[in-house]
């Protein structure tokens, strides 16, 4: 009996294995799920997608950002398809594709770019994506990876090791390897020739987002920092690769017509106004202070902590990250007490030396969650606003080496003043035109951007590191 198991192992794999063919190659794929079922799955993604992350209000960049899309679309192995292109409301440099045809880009992404060619050979990259069924391709294996590891767990008796399961939103954030990402690369330039754009807009591309994690990198390196990057190949793979050069120059003998459009200044028109870093609604920081105006609050942080602001939480840390705070914020009955919704969330747990605090037109409670690594802990009431608050350290350090910090960050909580709503205003993209004699040192003067000024506006076009602006053209600034 032993010596059944292989065979019932591929029995059964030949029973459930499904086959396509791939609309780019032509040939035979792997997948365990059938277009509709594709579809099914890009649109319950979505649907995630949409509650998790805020879209940009524009609807003159979203429009014009979903017209470039639709004609590259038009012009890939699966025009069929009804493509969504949306722009998230995001400062991270990133870009991604859900199966079925959403596509989604961030505006701290389209900040860098400079041509509605350049725009379009992100979007033909995660058009790419979609036209071949890599995350279709990447799912059907995590799902044939699973079932292995259930047969062999049936077989054997031994749990197969690890969990794939969540391979294809990893895929979304980390990429598909590197024979997938310059297959989209290769796709994006063939859409680009076939739609009237430079085939050699996806190497610009490559080429300032390099820039700028090169820039990004330093910056964190000289700050004990680390950062993440573009997943594709646009941030990991050289200009000067002989197969990304050669899948551009194949690209290129697809084009049509003698003239390839750039669209430089229609580009910037269209990007003219978008908000550069933190925007209002998310809340931005200034100076180790968060302010948030649609939820009227403030926090401070000590100098030289890091406060990271994502959809989810506000993060604070020292700067060796042994000692950190995080701040969520949740909707409640307006007549719940304090001190019952911050035992409630304790669990089982008993708070210690609890304290009282209040402020203009909220209540609050902080306490120790005991243990053998103990927390802060703290809630805020506010109306149906509940603001939560845990405190925690790591390593060998000692809760009481950061509680004063971490009590000062809670005690801080305060609504907004007009002065801290003038403070609280975001930046925006402007365009001017470079007049005789201009430098970046001189328009770098009285940047929002601060120190990291000149170096920022050439990143921002595409003169990284010691580029000069040239008379009369118009370039992005910020403020």
């Amino acid at each position: 009996m032993r010596y059944c198991f292989p065979y019932l192992v591929l029995s059964v794999l030949l029973m459930l294995q499904g086959c396509a063919v791939n609309p780019v190659t032509g040939k035979q794929d792997f997948v365990m799920m059938s277009e509709s079922q594709e579809l099914a799955m890009g649109s319950q993604a979505n649907a995630q997608i949409n509650q998790q992350m805020s879209m940009v209000e524009s609807a003159a960049l979203q429009s014009y950002v979903q017209r470039v899309g639709e004609g590259l679309a038009r012009n890939s192995h699966r025009s069929n398809l009804e493509y969504h292109f949306k722009v998230v409301d995001s400062a991270d440099i990133n870009a991604f594709a859900l199966p079925g045809g959403y596509i989604f880009m961030n505006r701290g992404l389209m900040a860098y770019l400079n041509s509605e060619a350049e725009l379009a050979a992100v979007l033909g990259h995660e058009i790419g994506h979609v036209t071949a069924r890599h995350g279709v391709r990447q799912q059907s294996m995590a799902m044939g990876s699973g079932l292995l590891g259930q047969l062999v767990t049936i077989g054997t008796g031994v749990q197969a090791a690890g969990d794939l399961s969540n391979l294809l939103g990893s895929a979304l954030v980390k990429g598909y390897g590197r024979d997938m990402e310059l297959q989209a690369d290769g796709l994006g330039a063939e859409y680009l020739a076939r739609s009237g754009y430079r085939p050699d807009a996806v190497l610009e591309v490559i080429g300032v987002l390099k820039d700028q994690d090169t820039f990004a990198r330093e910056q964190a390196a000289a700050q004990g920092k680390q950062v993440e990057s573009y997943h594709g190949l646009f941030a990991s793979h050289p200009t000067h690769d002989q197969r990304l050069q050669q899948v551009v120059e194949q690209a290129q003998a697809l084009s049509t017509g003698s003239s390839q459009r750039v669209g430089r200044d229609d580009y910037l028109k269209a990007i003219d106004g978008m908000v550069y870093g933190e925007s209002e609604a998310q809340g931005v920081v200034r100076d180790q202070r968060f302010y948030h105006v649609p939820l009227n609050m403030r926090l401070d942080y000590p100098r030289g902590w890091t406060v990271l602001n994502r959809p989810d939480v506000v993060l604070g840390h020292t700067e060796d990250e042994s000692a950190f705070i995080a701040m969520t914020l949740e909707t409640v009955d307006e007549k719940s007490n304090v001190a019952d919704l911050l035992r409630m969330r304790a669990g089982k747990q008993q708070l210690t030396q609890e304290q009282r605090f209040s402020g203009q037109g909220f209540q609050g409670l902080m306490a120790i969650l005991p243990g053998q690594s103990p927390r802060r802990v703290a809630a805020i009431l506010r109306k149906d606003q509940l603001v939560l608050f845990i405190g925690a350290v790591r390593g060998q350090a000692r809760l009481e080496s950061h509680d004063a910090q971490f009590v000062s960050v809670i005690r801080s909580f305060a609504g907004l003043s007009a002065a801290d709503r003038k403070k609280a205003a975001p930046m925006h993209i402007r365009l001017v035109q470079v007049s005789k004699g201009d430098t970046y040192a001189r328009l770098a003067r009285n940047s929002p951007l601060g120190d990291d000024a000149q170096a920022q506006l050439r990143l921002l076009n595409g003169h990284w590191p010691d580029g000069q602006p040239e008379q009369g053209q118009w370039l992005k600034v910020v403020r």
